[in-house]
Order: C-alpha cells, then sequence, then structure tokens
C-alpha cells in the first residue's frame, strides 16, 4: 500500500473531486465570451481572472494526479515547486509522492487567499502539510526565493505567465529535473522556449494537454 491508495487520503480525494465537480462560479459564467477570452491570454490581468474563479476548483484530472504521482515516485524527488495551488488536490498528488519517497519539500504558491486556507485543512486532513510550503500571493513574487537542486516542478496555474514563472525556477533545477505543464496547448510561448533548446531540455507532449519536460544540461 502507498500514502496514495490507503486511509486517509484515498477517501479525502475521492471526496475532493466530488465537490470539485459540483462547483460553480456564477461570477465567470456571467461575464461575456470576449473579457473572459481575453482575460484567459492577458499577461497583465491574469490575478482578476483568476479572483473571479475563486469558487472554481480548477483541479488536475485524477488521470493527471497519477501521472504526477507516478513521476515524482520513480524520479524519487524530494524537492517540488508547484505553481497554482487552488483547494490543493494536485498537491495532495505530489505531498503523497514525497512521503513515499521518505520526505522531502514541496513549495506551491496560490493566489486566492481562500483557496489557501481550504488547500491547508486538505493537507492537514491528509496528514501531509508537514511536507508542504504554501505561499500567498503572484508567483512572480513569491517563488524569487527558491532552494537549488530542484527535482520536479509542476505547472498548473495562470496559462499566460507559464514561461515567466519558469524563468524564475529554471535556474534552481537540477540535471535530469522533470517539468510537468498542465494545459500547455494554452502557452504557447512556453512551448516554444522549452522545446527550443534540444541540448538544455527533452520534452514531448502527453495525453493532448499535458507537456512533460526533462533538463539535460
Amino acid at each position: 500500500m502507498t500514502t496514495l491508495t490507503s486511509q486517509p487520503l484515498k477517501g479525502l480525494l475521492d471526496r475532493l473531486f466530488d465537490e470539485a465537480d459540483a462547483a460553480t462560479g456564477p461570477a465567470i459564467g456571467e461575464m461575456p465570451a470576449s473579457e473572459r477570452e481575453r482575460l484567459l491570454h492577458s499577461k497583465t490581468d491574469y490575478l482578476q481572472l483568476y479572483g473571479l474563479l475563486r469558487d472554481l476548483w480548477l483541479p488536475v484530472s485524477r488521470q493527471t494526479g497519477n501521472l504526477i504521482y507516478m513521476l515524482a515516485r520513480t524520479s524519487r524527488a524530494h524537492r517540488i515547486v508547484e505553481f497554482g495551488t487552488s483547494f490543493g488536490i494536485s498537491t495532495l498528488f505530489l505531498a503523497a509522492a514525497l512521503r513515499d519517497n521518505g520526505g522531502g519539500q514541496l513549495i506551491t504558491s496560490e493566489f486566492e487567499p481562500s483557496k489557501v486556507a481550504r488547500a491547508g485543512q486538505n493537507l492537514a486532513a491528509a496528514g501531509l502539510d508537514d511536507l508542504v510550503e504554501i505561499r500567498q500571493g503572484d508567483a512572480l513574487t513569491t517563488f524569487a526565493d527558491l532552494p537549488d537542486a530542484i527535482d520536479l516542478v509542476l505547472l498548473d496555474g495562470a496559462k499566460p505567465i507559464y514561461l515567466d514563472v519558469f524563468r524564475l525556477i529554471e535556474p534552481h533545477l537540477r540535471p535530469g529535473a522533470l517539468i510537468i505543464a498542465d494545459d500547455a496547448d494554452n502557452c504557447p510561448e512556453y512551448l516554444d522556449y522549452i522545446r527550443s533548446g534540444p541540448g538544455t531540455y527533452l520534452s514531448t507532449s502527453f495525453a493532448d494537454d499535458i507537456e512533460v519536460t526533462m533538463r539535460l544540461a
């Protein structure tokens, strides 16, 4: 048995996925489609968008959660950085991998205070909060100070700033580090960057909207 497949995490994830499926976001639903599309691609107003999305969970799928758990386990990750905590579902998968790898540190960043609070509660309920540091605020600020030798990165926050956030993390990556970018098809700048250096990164698309990358140099 693993932390992921044992209680209390197994039952907690089942409940959280059900809650995520039932959540609604009236503020974003009432917005004109043109304005919603503008905010989705804005590098300056993304905080406004994610404030409007505060009631939506925006979780990884269960399949993606299993994938990031497996990648963290097989790479024996001990230092992980996550961009986009939301309510903490992906954070739980990553923290479970750390526990099963013998411990470590997960630094995750979330802008919305209510999501930070709920994510903390979920991690405590799973008994994984000792492995996780949640940094509240814009990741372009909260990731200004990171440890070296990062083993794995999950990008799952505001899509227009994937590349900006990644450039903050990049100097701290160890050779062999893995980077998983969810919804990567919506981040052309990031994909162009990560695929343009064949001597530095090896990258491939996975399951249509996930980009998995290894740091080579």
